[in-house]
């Protein structure tokens, strides 16, 4: 009895180990999710995301302003006239746009607006709407729309009278926002339907994408650049000078503006292999987004509690006449049980459990019924391949030579990977493999550049700076990029679902709540449906922004990446996103906050199905939500990207407890967001213990497979020498002054160092220089004179001979 009683709590250590490490294992019930990652949804869903619920009444007034301007000017309807007429009533828009009278401007705003949706009051079907919203687009782009648009944006931005009336309110609604809504809903549905190629695109509208991608990054008519506008309208929105700025409106086109200015994965793709080819190197071993798709989600057997428990009932134990079942489950609740709960001690519980298996015990062997023959082992395929290529860093081959030539000769040659003197035979084969699995990446040379420039920036100058898109971004993002990361993320708290509604949190509601709030059930369940789809829209807007600015920069300089990341990370980001996890991502993945008859342009085009409370309830039939699967791998791809080979913000995710709350994140039966969670827990593990790793083997076994394998990288077991504690902060510092010096010397003083600059020898010149005295010194001349020239003995025959 002792014995057996000194062994439960090795039982309930197993046990728990079994809940625990039932971190991938499913009912088998769920099937793969079916979601394909890509930069953006299909285009429909895209610009029905634009509207919220709330703006259904506002479609009517773009189509009555419309009719009216058009009828005013002898035409009947859009489709029915010609080219030539349609071109010359948009000049007289334009027209319209530009006079002081502020009501008749804007009716020319929203009937500009009615063309972009694809004048849908004459149209028959979904497709002939969108359609027609393509053709008027680019008749747009072509007359020059697209650029009075900002110029309108950005004189409504600075409307100090809006801004102010907003400021007077104690509650910002929809009606405050109503100007700045319709000139961004102009704007992003021409971003959106210039971003994508078309199957029934002419040459002429080819060649208008292009123009229209090269523009977006120009700043127009004297203007700054528009990314700039936006990022500057997030800003005092979130410091609370413009609480009425419509938020979701502009993130989506800050969003989009960058994805069609600066190129999407496919894109990216391409010109990171264009880069590594002039830079001499191989392309890439391969494409990530394709093994992504081929990859399977992970989905290991169940645990051997749940076998065990599938085993027993079928077994029939039996106590004397009553016929007792015992299910595993029934010994891990009484095992889980506070022993001290009734105040009665621990003893009783497990006298209980110990009687319960004696009973068991008691059965005779023949009342039992034979047990069933062993199941026949499964085959198991063997997989060909690992879907990743191995990759050794030089780093790494030089650290193993290091430690080698330490152990084996004595002394070290600096520099040298090729030298394998008085090393034996097995260390070669070593370095061979090692060798061939090299990858050099641009990040590696572009320090190594860096670092030369640094050692002589006379003889070895910066000159080649190519003006891409994303150089021409980062400097005009540069002065103000940590508020602009600041103000992202406060943003990103606010839509987050599991953060809490303070009194002094920004309001990201108020281009959503209505002038009058609801006064019915139905009416409330409606917005409360627009309230978590309107937070859902953010969360994906910033974390596509994010996630596309970050691998941009790192592909056009490292340290425009570094630069970006120490202030995603001093501004909280990994908390954040560790905040954002922590919830249940499967019910948020499944969400179903969406009216398919509300969604534009179904809920003005054909006939209008009545809308019942059962319809909201019901959402619509997808088995998930394409914006959150999308902003969850976007968020881990972020989480990634901060951590990568930064050993001090490993540490982060280590002390904010991030284990559990990622391993509860690959429940989502996706191949994709499953990698990027593992990935990030392969990185901390040898952080973690040794009881960790044993208590999670399966999650072990998943890495193993998912994950690229580093051929010399010891993560399984914690023996290497990078999870030794040292002095995190001095690498975090290290990196900022290289970071800084790398800004200093591109964008500093005319982007070269003062102390390296031309100094000037000539008297008269030096003399000649206009100085700006202040107001003390000119009233303190006379004394300065006395103490600095008058006092001082001053050979002139010396100075001007030199």
């Amino acid at each position: 009895m002792a014995e057996r009683e000194k062994g439960l709590p090795k039982l309930r250590e197993i046990l728990r180990r079994q809940r625990d490490d039932a971190d991938i294992s499913s009912t088998g019930d769920e099937s793969d999710l079916e979601f394909l990652y890509d930069d953006a949804d299909c285009t429909e869903a895209e610009i029905a995301e634009l509207y919220s619920y709330t703006e259904e009444d506002e479609f009517s007034e773009n189509k009555e302003c419309f009719e009216e301007n058009f009828r005013g000017q002898g035409y009947e309807t859009w489709i029915s006239i010609d080219d030539t007429t349609r071109r010359k009533y948009i000049v007289y828009l334009q027209n319209e746009l530009e006079v002081a009278d502020r009501t008749r401007r804007m009716k020319a705003v929203r009937s500009i607006l009615y063309l972009v949706q694809g004048v849908f009051g004459e149209c028959d079907s979904e497709i002939d709407q969108s359609t027609w919203a393509r053709y008027n687009v680019h008749l747009l782009y072509e007359q020059g729309l697209f650029f009075s648009f900002i110029e309108l944006l950005c004189m409504e931005v600075d409307n100090q009278d809006a801004i102010s009336s907003a400021m007077r309110k104690s509650s910002v609604s929809i009606a405050d926002s109503s100007d700045l809504r319709v000139i961004l809903s102009v704007l992003y549905t021409m971003v959106e339907l210039m971003r994508l190629e078309h199957e029934s695109d002419t040459e002429e509208q080819i060649k208008n994408r292009q123009t229209f991608a090269d523009e977006l990054v120009e700043p127009t008519f004297g203007q700054e650049l528009l990314p700039v506008t936006l990022f500057g309208m997030v800003t005092k929105f979130c410091s609370g000078a413009a609480p009425h700025y419509p938020m979701k409106k502009t993130l989506m086109l800050l969003w989009k503006v960058i994805l069609v200015s600066l190129g999407g994965l496919d894109k990216l793709q391409d010109t990171k292999n264009e880069y590594r080819s002039q830079a001499g190197l191989p392309p890439l071993p391969e494409d990530p987004g394709e093994v992504c798709r081929l990859m399977r989600a992970s989905s290991p057997p169940a645990s051997a509690a749940d076998l065990i428990e599938q085993q027993i009932p079928h077994r029939g134990l039996r106590s004397g006449a009553n016929k007792r079942l015992i299910s595993l489950s029934d010994i891990k609740s009484s095992l889980d049980e506070n022993p001290f709960e009734n105040g009665n001690g621990g003893d009783n519980g497990d006298d209980d459990l110990l009687k319960e298996i004696d009973s068991a015990k008691s059965g005779s062997d023949d009342e039992l019924p034979p047990t069933p023959p062993r199941p026949s082992t499964p085959r198991i395929t063997p997989q060909k391949t690992l879907p990743w290529k191995p990759k050794v860093r030089t780093k790494d081959l030089e650290l193993f030579l290091e430690h080698t030539r330490a152990k084996f000769v004595g002394f070290q040659v600096k520099h040298d990977k090729d030298s394998l003197a008085g090393l034996p035979q097995p260390i070669h084969e070593g370095v061979k493999v090692l060798k061939q699995h090299l990858y050099v990446s641009l990040s590696e040379l572009q320090i190594k550049r860096e670092e030369e420039i640094a050692k002589n920036p006379l003889s070895q100058p910066e000159t080649d700076v190519p003006n891409t898109p994303s150089e021409v971004l980062f400097q005009a993002i540069l002065p103000s990029l940590p508020q602009y990361m600041i103000a992202l993320l406060k943003i990103l708290l606010a839509a987050a679902p599991t953060s809490k509604t303070k009194t002094d949190s920004i309001n990201i509601l108020a281009d959503l709540l209505p002038v009058e709030m609801p006064t019915t059930v139905f009416q409330s369940m409606k917005l409360g449906i627009d309230v978590n789809r309107h937070k859902e829209i953010i969360v994906k807007a910033i974390s596509g922004l994010i996630l596309l600015m970050l691998k941009h920069f790192k592909l056009n300089h490292i340290y425009q990446f570094e630069f970006m990341s120490q202030h995603l990370v001093f501004a909280n980001c990994i908390p954040l996103v560790l905040k954002f996890f922590n919830q249940n991502i499967v019910s948020y993945v499944t969400a179903k906050n969406s009216i398919p008859v509300l969604d534009f342009p179904s809920c003005i085009i054909g006939d209008q199905k009545e809308l019942t409370a059962e319809a909201l309830e019901k959402g619509d039939n997808q088995p998930y939500c394409w914006r959150n699967v999308f902003s969850c791998i976007n968020l881990l791809r972020i989480l990634n990207k901060l951590t990568k080979w930064k050993h001090s913000r490993t540490m982060m995710l280590v002390v904010f407890k991030s284990a559990p709350i990622l391993k509860r994140a690959l429940k989502v039966r996706h191949a994709m967001m499953q990698l990027y969670i593992l990935k990030l827990l392969k990185m901390q593990t040898k952080y973690l213990g040794r009881q960790w790793r044993k208590s999670n083997m399966k999650t072990m076994s998943a890495i193993y497979q998912k994950v690229r394998h580093r051929l010399n990288d010891d993560w399984a077991y914690g023996n290497d020498m990078d999870a030794r504690p040292w002095d995190f902060q001095a690498e975090e510092c290290a990196l900022r002054a290289c970071v800084d010096r790398f800004s200093n010397r591109r964008y500093g003083t005319n982007g070269s160092d003062p102390e390296f600059k031309p100094v000037d020898n000539c008297i008269l010149s030096v003399l000649g220089q206009e100085l700006d005295l202040s107001e003390e010194f000119k009233q303190n001349y006379e004394m300065w004179l006395d103490m600095e020239v008058f006092a001082n003995q001053i050979d002139w025959d010396q100075i001007v001979q030199y």
